[in-house]
């Protein structure tokens, strides 16, 4: 079920201290993917915590993947497919043609059909048909395509066509469908076509056609079947045809068939299946069958079957498979299986398995392809798969991971969530967690918990909130949460609440919010909340505020957007605001805009995205993403890189698919989480690491001496000291307290990006008593201590 607009959780700004330069947009595409949405990350260290609504994290090598018959293992270097590959077929040099429902291959733009060559490059012919393709079957210099598109090679072509292998360009072989084409055989001058069509080759012809390969027009021989065709074999002066008929070549025939290819008529092969024909496949005198069905030839048979071809009586071979089975392949004794089982042959096996041709048992190869396996295809040592898969092997992990920033793969951590987890944040050694979860951590959880950073076990620290969790900030010693919840900490606590970290019990801190609260962010004193709320804080705040850390009330701060705030980042004296608002801070800013942290007025920045912002991350630039199409004055999907002081779109266009739903950002890379499956034209499901281009971010000197920290001003202070740092470039910043003993009194910032510039932090004395106190500003590496003095 998809979420409503304002369920979709906010994710907070994450950074690290500035970097050097580095080169325009890359995808790592050595990272790991996921199998389902990524809502929530947090970068800590060399570690990426990951949180969603996914089961499994592996390499992506997306729809269509060359695999070693003997190991299994997926071959390096090959382009890969940005989408489903329904069919394949060898161009006859060593290479490639696929079709299917694609964006890119290799990270070159090809739409539904592409030639990738021997040498593991992609050719430039480009057909570009307009819709899937389902069936491609190669005569000299001709690939015969169908499916569902209806231009392709720069011509009208209603689902089957006729394109040059040289040019891409459609012939003039129009046979003009009325309906999809799922399979095409050819036989000397002759296309067989099945599908769902009832007129071709300018002929009424029901699912089933021979078409002459030279005028396109449809020959006398007409079986009429009454449903349609989805498989088609040929051997000899038989055509096999599978599918959902139940009458074909003038027989009764329930969804398989042998034709003869000079007459059309049905023979008296007759096996009787009670499902549907997916696949087809004839080796000597056997026809595999695959499918979604349980009776097949006289015996129960589950999916997938091997026939007598004189008979069609239901050989003694029996693997069995758990689900559909939409691809066969024959190779001597083995039989490649592929489609959506999750068992064969005795054992588990994910979507594709080799079956013993005679035992019917599956052998020890095993891809463990995580979607769909619709196309087979062999060649020397490798099994070609094309399909919806993304992924080959991995590991299982229940929507909550830790991977490594450096290698992209999977760390042991492992707390195996049985919900959603929508948010995350870190803090020492804890990783606290919120979502729709009720036992994570080896331990009952409900929607909140705290997780040990190193072992992945939940830790004692137990809210039990009562509604889904959509934020989470940390400020010292204190969890800040936002979401639907009522009840949080063992208190009653609308929509946000303040969890003393230590005891997981509510602290005082209620602001009480009238509607979902969806992002927070802490700076210093200061709590910022955004969502759907209208008051909050004891006072009427439209979806965003700010709450003093020590009361809950609500500040003067009142930007009033009119829509809601979904995503939320605090940099220096700016808050960046991301949602579905067309007004805040007192002027038109279309879903993104940048605060000032003590008027509450929208500045000049002004990036206008036309759809909405879900997610945000500082680091010199501001990184954005969503469900926007332009954004920062240029064309861009889904995320963007914006400069800090223009708001215009930098050139940096990692180009998403779908919506970007959580961010985090470093020097070597940005961590997107969403709902799409292709990143510049390659294939990167819900999770992708794309180099940043930082060309134009200063990088921070590194030494211990910058004079970066100021006298505070007054100083002597009675109550109230404002704190002031100029940073040369961007920097992760944190500013704290200590009394003369060195014991630490107040965190004022901890681990913040924050922007070149100048920058200042009110502080209040007003708890402590008179006497000295340092002021240690620490960035990146560098750190300074300064004196002030608390009168009374």
């Amino acid at each position: 079920m998809k979420a409503p607009a304002w369920m979709v959780p906010a994710v907070l700004g994450a950074c690290l201290c500035a970097g050097g330069r580095a080169e325009a947009q890359t995808v790592r595409q050595d990272f790991y993917i996921t199998d389902g949405a990524v809502s929530a990350e947090v970068l800590s260290g060399n570690t990426l915590y990951i949180g969603g609504s996914f089961t499994h994290v592996g390499p992506a090598t997306g729809g269509f993947v060359p695999v070693d018959t003997a190991t299994a293992l997926p071959s390096s270097g090959f382009p890969k497919v940005a989408g489903t590959v329904y069919a394949t077929v060898s161009d006859g040099s060593g290479g490639w043609y696929v079709g299917g429902s694609f964006t890119g291959v290799g990270g070159i733009s090809r739409r539904n059909l592409a030639r990738i060559l021997s040498n593991n490059t992609v050719s430039t012919w480009d057909p570009s048909p307009n819709g899937p393709v389902y069936a491609l079957a190669l005569s000299g210099t001709t690939v015969y395509a169908g499916g569902e598109f209806t231009s392709i090679g720069g011509q009208t072509r209603n689902y089957i066509a006729a394109v040059s292998t040289s040019s891409g360009l459609a012939s003039s072989w129009n046979p003009d469908a009325n309906a999809f084409i799922y399979a095409i055989v050819l036989s000397g001058s002759t296309v067989y076509a099945g599908g769902d069509f009832t007129h071709v080759g300018g002929s009424n012809r029901s699912y089933i056609a021979a078409l002459s390969s030279s005028t396109g027009s449809a020959t006398s021989w007409n079986p009429n079947a009454s449903l349609t065709v989805w498989a088609m074999a040929l051997s000899g002066s038989t055509l096999y045809a599978g599918g959902e008929f139940t009458s074909i070549g003038g027989q009764t025939r329930n969804g398989i068939a042998a034709l003869s290819t000079s007459t059309g008529l049905a023979s008296a092969w007759n096996p009787d299946k009670d499902g549907v024909v997916y696949a087809l496949a004839v080796s000597g005198s056997t026809v595999y069958a695959g499918g979604i069905f349980t009776f097949i030839g006289g015996q129960l048979r589950n999916s997938i079957a091997a026939l007598d071809a004189s008979t069609g009586t239901a050989t003694a071979w029996n693997p069995n498979a758990s689900f559909t089975v939409w691809s066969l392949v024959v190779s001597g004794n083995k039989v490649y299986a592929g489609g959506e089982f999750t068992n064969i042959g005795g054992q588990t096996r994910n979507h594709v398995a080799v079956v013993d041709a005679g035992s019917g048992l599956a052998t020890a190869w095993d891809p463990n392809a995580n979607g769909p396996v619709y196309a087979l295809a062999l060649a020397g040592t490798k099994a070609y798969l094309g399909g919806g898969l993304s992924m080959l092997g991995g590991q299982d992990r229940n929507n909550i991971a830790a991977l490594n920033a450096t290698t992209g793969a999977p760390t042991g951590w492992d707390p195996n969530a049985d919900g959603d987890v929508n948010a995350l944040v870190v803090s020492g050694t804890s990783v606290y967690a919120g979502g729709l979860f009720t036992h994570i951590g080896g331990q009952t959880r409900s929607r909140l918990a705290g997780l040990d950073a190193t072992t992945g076990l939940a830790t004692s620290w137990y809210p039990d909130a009562n509604g889904n969790v959509y934020a989470l900030a940390v400020r010292g010693s204190t969890v800040y949460a936002g979401g639907t919840f009522t009840t949080a900490g063992g208190m009653a606590r609308n929509r946000i609440a303040a969890i003393d970290s230590a005891s997981g019990a509510a602290t005082s801190w209620n602001p009480n919010s009238n509607a979902p609260v969806l992002a927070l962010a802490v700076s210093g004193t200061t709590v910022y909340a955004g969502g759907v709320f209208a008051s909050i804080g004891g006072v009427s705040r439209n979806r965003i505020a700010a709450l003093d850390a020590a009361t809950g009330l609500a500040t003067s701060w009142n930007p009033n957007a009119n829509g809601d705030v979904n995503a939320l980042a605090v940099s220096g004296p700016w808050v960046y605001a991301g949602g579905a608002f067309t007004d805040i801070g007192g002027a038109t800013r279309n879903r993104i805009a940048a605060l000032n942290a003590t008027s509450g007025l929208a500045t000049s920045w002004d990036p206008n995205a036309d759809a909405t912002v879900r997610a945000l991350a500082v680091y010199g630039l501001v990184f954005a993403g969503g469900d926007f199409n332009t954004i920062g004055g240029q064309a861009r999907s889904k995320i963007a890189a914006l400069n800090a002081g223009t708001g215009l779109a930098t050139s940096w266009n990692p180009n998403a698919n779908g919506p970007i739903y959580a961010l985090a950002a470093s020097s070597a890379s940005v961590f997107a989480g969403g709902g799409f499956d292709a990143v510049s034209y390659l294939p990167q499901t819900y999770l992708t690491a794309v180099q940043p281009d930082l060309a134009d971010v200063p990088t921070l000197p590194s030494v211990r001496s910058l004079e970066l920290l100021q006298q505070n001003q007054p100083n002597p202070f009675k109550d109230r000291t404002t704190i002031r740092f100029t940073l040369p470039a961007a920097a992760e910043v944190t500013l704290k307290v200590y009394d003369a003993a060195g014991r630490e009194v107040a965190t004022l910032m901890e681990r913040e990006s924050q922007l070149p510039g100048p920058h200042q932090m009110s502080f209040s004395g007003r708890a402590m008593p008179s006497g000295v106190y340092l002021v240690r500003l620490q960035v990146g590496r560098a750190a300074e201590t300064g004196k002030m003095v608390l009168v009374r």
